[in-house]
């Protein structure tokens, strides 16, 4: 079945676009997003992004340019910074985007429901040479989310289709600020199997759909890659001038503000009525890990996939990727 989705061209104000660049240099400091954490151990060491990266390395990415490992984590370890999300993460100026009239009409369409709360709004930075690996949103169930599980567990969880009951329906409007070349944004609203469609990432412009659920990723910014390595940050210098910095905050590469690639993502819970928005936010019903590990080892078990004791996390971990998460195939370059 086709995912619907929504464009906006322009999406804001020449003076609220230009609003939304200012408060991407006032945030100051942009950290990659390998440092993201969660709490759980299962699949301690892996990625937060394992079925993206394992999936990448292997196809090398969607036009299929194989390249060694290190390169390929370089590429795809961009820059992230959260400017909401729920009650607790406001920066200040976000409240505008974070309220958009424009996502909100459009996110009832998407999912059938018509209460509509407006909650995350984050940055992804992507420098020259860099490229967003396809992959599907992490999703959010009744008392499991990016905070307390891994990543790559929620989205194994959303592509099993075992927790459909306590899924949070999320709707995502991606927007683009900066001029740079290359950095399309690539979608499969028809499935996995289905054609790719791709978007320009250009200045003030957005796409609104359930990226949850249908497969998307980035293609290649226009430039040369920089010797990129984990723990460095992306630091606005003033004068929309920008610059990698190290662990010692020495200059690694600089760049103009429109080489690079700013995108800023809105996302909303979709409820049909206020009891199922009164169950998220009681957390009644909640999931806890055991029952959510337990549930997937009784479908690998009854698909052949296991058998006797469950398998340790790890390898647990790495077969429930394999398993669920299927990718679109990869395309000649």
């Amino acid at each position: 079945m086709a995912h619907p989705f929504q464009l906006f061209d322009p999406l804001l104000s020449p003076a609220d676009a230009e609003a939304m660049v200012a408060l991407c240099a006032r945030f100051g400091r942009y950290p990659m997003y390998s440092s993201e954490k969660s709490s759980a151990e299962i699949g301690e060491g892996l990625a937060q992004r394992h079925d993206a990266v394992l999936n990448f390395i292997k196809s090398g990415g969607r036009l299929g340019r194989r390249e060694p490992t290190e390169v390929a984590a370089a590429r795809t370890n961009y820059f992230r910074a959260e400017y909401a999300y729920g009650e607790t993460t406001r920066f200040a100026g976000i409240e505008p985007f974070l309220h958009h009239d424009g996502f909100v009409a459009a996110a009832r369409a998407v999912h059938g429901r018509s209460l509509i709360e407006p909650a995350i709004v984050y940055a992804n930075i992507l420098l020259p040479g860099q490229e967003l690996a396809v992959h599907t949103d992490v999703p959010e169930f009744r008392g499991a989310n990016r905070k307390q599980f891994p990543q790559w567990l929620m989205v194994v969880m959303h592509h099993s289709g075992l927790f459909d009951a306590w899924r949070l329906r999320i709707v995502t409007g991606v927007a683009w600020f900066s001029a740079c070349g290359g950095g399309e944004f690539v979608f499969y609203p028809e499935g996995a199997a289905g054609p790719a469609h791709i978007l320009a990432a250009r200045r003030n412009t957005a796409v609104l759909l359930d990226t949850d659920s249908v497969f998307h990723g980035v293609d290649r910014v226009a430039g040369e890659l920089a010797p990129l390595k984990l723990g460095m940050g992306l630091v606005a210098d003033g004068g929309r001038r920008w610059s990698v910095r190290d662990a010692d905050d020495a200059v690694v590469a600089a760049y103009d503000w429109d080489e690079l690639r700013f995108s800023v993502s809105w996302k909303a819970y979709c409820f049909a009525d206020a009891p199922e928005r009164d169950a998220w936010r009681s957390h009644a019903d909640d999931l806890a890990l055991e029952p959510i590990l337990g549930r997937l080892v009784e479908d690998l078990r009854a698909r052949g996939r296991v058998r006797g004791e469950r398998p340790p996390l790890t390898d647990l971990a790495l077969l429930l990727i394999e398993e669920y998460v299927r990718f679109p195939p990869a395309q000649a370059a």
